[in-house]
């Protein structure tokens, strides 16, 4: 791993020891899905007594990448990618025999009281920003499900209004931002001089999210990527 991927893997490492949820929002190409299996190894080892498997929840479109990063780079890992078809019904019954079960948005709906029956080690969201609307199905679905820990990867964890955050945070560390009309008290103010307000209330909730949140952009760890990516900015 390069120098900033190995900083992402011990902040993860330090929310697991700390017991709480985590974004990982480095920019795309900058290797989420990389430091996130190190952490999983990381866990299968530090939990070698007890198995438990973790879930990867993604859009389909990546569902086979995860399987093979996890090839090439934690092969000890077991891994079970469920996908569209009736196979995966039965495949269902594998879970508890592997490391990693892979799965999309779309299949979770579907599937979510046959997950629910799981107790697993962690929870990923690959894409967080799938769960934006707080009151959409498929963030419902995925507070549903069980885990001793909770980690959200998006490149873009602020797209279009601060609601898509803070719907985010609510499923990594339920209550830390308290409900939605507490954080739009404390972090959208209303007033007079609202340009100041706004700052101010950016500004904290930059310090409230910092123990959770790590976002490295490329241009801040330019010199850790290799040539072919610097040559396409």
């Amino acid at each position: 791993m390069r120098p900033y991927q190995k900083d992402g893997f011990n902040f993860l490492c330090r929310l697991t020891e700390l017991k709480l949820g985590g974004v990982l929002a480095d920019d795309m190409g900058l290797g989420k899905t990389l430091q996130t299996l190190a952490w999983l190894a990381w866990l299968r080892e530090r939990h070698a007594r007890k198995h438990r498997p973790s879930l990867v929840i993604c859009p389909a479109s990546v569902l086979h990448n995860w399987r093979r990063e996890a090839n090439r780079f934690t092969p000890h890992l077991k891994v079970l990618v469920l996908e569209s078809g009736a196979a995966r019904h039965n495949l269902r019954k594998q879970i508890p025999q592997h490391d990693l079960i892979v799965t999309n948005y779309a299949l979770l709906r579907r599937d979510l009281s046959a997950l629910q029956k799981f107790e697993f080690r962690s929870i990923i969201l690959d894409e967080a920003q799938f769960i934006k609307n707080p009151s959409a199905q498929v963030t419902q679905s995925v507070k549903q499900l069980r885990a001793d820990h909770r980690l959200a990867l998006t490149g873009t964890p602020l797209e279009n209004r601060l609601l898509d955050l803070w719907s985010i945070v609510d499923f990594v560390q339920p209550g830390y931002l308290g409900t939605q009309s507490e954080f739009h008290q404390n972090y959208e103010p209303k007033g007079d001089d609202i340009a100041w307000s706004q700052k101010v209330a950016r500004r904290r909730l930059s310090a409230k999210l910092r123990p959770l949140m790590v976002r490295r952009l490329k241009q801040q760890v330019a010199k850790d990527l290799p040539d072919r990516i610097e040559q396409r900015r």
